[in-house]
């Protein structure tokens, strides 16, 4: 099982990331998946969800509106579009699936 996160750097307030969560050894689509967050001295944060069953989505409240969480089975990865970025948007950023993470990969919010 893998989890292999690309698709983060630098952009300006009010830019768009999208951030991508290559999955290996398990079918995303038959599991819960989710995105996190962590800057230094804090504790990871839960950002986004989307379940297997019906794909149903759910966010952190200081995402919604601004983030989405998606899937592509044929890929078998997730994605994580953030649009409206925000300096407190800054951080590391993992995918999770079936108790896996990834490596993380950083996004940086600043003009």
């Amino acid at each position: 099982v893998q989890l292999v996160e690309s698709g983060g750097g630098l952009v300006q307030p009010g830019g768009s990331l999208r951030l991508s969560c290559a999955a290996s050894g398990f079918t995303v689509s038959k599991y819960a998946m989710s995105w996190y967050r962590q800057v230094p001295e804090k504790s990871r944060e839960w950002v986004a969800g989307i379940y297997s069953a019906d794909g149903s989505t759910n966010y952190a409240d200081s995402v919604k509106g601004r983030f989405t969480i998606s899937r592509d089975n044929a890929q078998n990865t997730v994605y994580l579009q953030m649009n409206s970025l925000k300096s407190e948007d800054t951080g590391v950023y993992y995918c999770k699936g079936l108790g896996q993470w990834g490596q993380g990969t950083q996004v940086t919010v600043s003009s």
